[in-house]
């Protein structure tokens, strides 16, 4: 990752740990963060965690990314930082970014979770900011582990020293149940058996998702809160689908992760390759500068629901839905956007696939009569 980035990394255990310590070193507590309403809610607890206050910045609706023009300029003269999301992989509009944080001289952080080869402005996706989070549960499909790179190397030591301070211990059980699980997985997808132990989880609390967005539980998220910041109160919301989130990796572990990083490039080409196709399409929505090997491809569909339900016929699954925005889950929480209908309509009709099934994909949609449905106009790029 250093070789890819210029630039010093850390490995953490997750992105979203990666993305704590980021906040917690750049940013005091009290502050404000502006960031994307169209985000893992998983990010928003993280950032309630670090003791900040979320402010929910307008977007652009053709690819969810930050519509910096739109941001108001009392907005950027009360802001402590700015987090960008670059959806998909959809790069958020960094160099714009990065002039502004420099002008208000506040940091820019860069959660590049879906954007490992993603490119902005001629540069890699996390080398605007002062730090940047990576996460090797998405291309490299390790299910474990990130990085955090920073501009500064000087920075790494102290990091690492604040990361070793929040790790759990090694667990010989979790290390073990994370190489067998690939098995078990391979093992349910061949025998059709994904909706039976599905609901299998879900009857042994071990799937904590009923619907797109986790429960917000506003009594509890306000004690803890008040014991910001700090991690461990918001441990029941930020280890959501990733239990070991700040568990100290095995030597297997890293193994493996090792051996899925050294194919990242394959992965990559195939994900351009696909994500072309799907964005060519009556679906896409293609937006400026050259195709990006998204993680997933958001597709523009009418009926969001039915066409989920149409793979989902076909054994292909929908997910990284997150809808709805976040000043609209959890209310008084967040700061809302000044202009929530592109995130809402984003939202909405974003259909997230996987751009290496790109040909099943856009038949099975075909077939079902899947209506493709156009960005509103009104934003301020061009063409929107």
């Amino acid at each position: 990752m250093r070789g890819r980035l210029g630039r010093e990394c850390l490995y953490v255990p997750s992105c979203r740990l990666g993305l704590y310590l980021a906040l917690r070193r750049w940013c005091e507590p009290g502050g404000r963060v502006l960031m994307s309403p169209v985000n893992d809610d998983v990010i928003f607890f993280v950032v309630l965690a670090a003791g900040l206050r979320p402010v929910q910045a307008p977007l652009d609706p053709r690819d969810g990314s930050i519509d910096v023009a739109a941001v108001p300029e009392e907005t950027w003269r009360d802001l402590s930082a700015v987090l960008t999301t670059n959806l998909y992989g959809n790069p958020d509009p960094a160099p714009e970014l990065r002039a502004r944080c420099d002008a208000s001289g506040i940091p820019l952080l860069e959660d590049a979770a879906h954007a490992i080869g993603s490119s902005v402005g001629g540069r890699p996706v996390g080398t605007y900011g002062k730090a940047s989070v990576f996460s090797l549960s998405k291309h490299t499909g390790a299910k474990t582990g990130g990085f955090l790179a920073v501009a500064d190397p000087a920075e790494r030591a102290e990091l690492a020293a604040a990361r070793d301070a929040l790790l759990d211990p090694y667990r010989a059980g979790a290390e073990l149940a994370y190489l067998l699980r690939p098995y078990a997985e391979a093992t349910v997808r061949g025998l059709r058996l994904v909706r039976a132990a599905h609901a299998m989880m879900r009857l042994l609390g071990m799937e904590e998702r009923e619907e797109i967005r986790m429960p917000l539980r506003g009594d509890e998220l306000k004690q803890a809160l008040a014991d910001a910041p700090r991690l461990t109160p918001f441990h029941s919301w930020v280890r959501v689908d990733m239990h070991d989130y700040r568990l100290r990796p095995g030597r297997a572990r890293l193994r493996r992760t090792g051996r899925r990083l050294a194919g990242l490039d394959a992965v990559l080409d195939a994900h351009r390759a696909g994500t072309e196709l799907l964005s060519q399409s009556e679906f896409g929505a293609p937006g400026p500068g050259p195709v990006q090997p998204l993680f997933r491809v958001p597709l523009l569909v009418a009926d969001r629901d039915a066409a989920i339900a149409a793979l989902a016929r076909r054994r292909i699954t929908t997910g990284y839905l997150y809808d709805p925005p976040l000043d609209a889950y959890a209310p008084g929480f967040t700061d809302p956007s000044p202009a929530p209908e592109a995130a809402a309509w984003f939202a909405r009709h974003a259909l997230p696939v996987d751009p290496r099934r790109a040909p099943e994909i856009l038949a099975t949609l075909r077939a079902a009569g899947a209506e493709p449905v156009r960005p509103p106009r009104g934003g301020s790029r061009p063409g929107v």
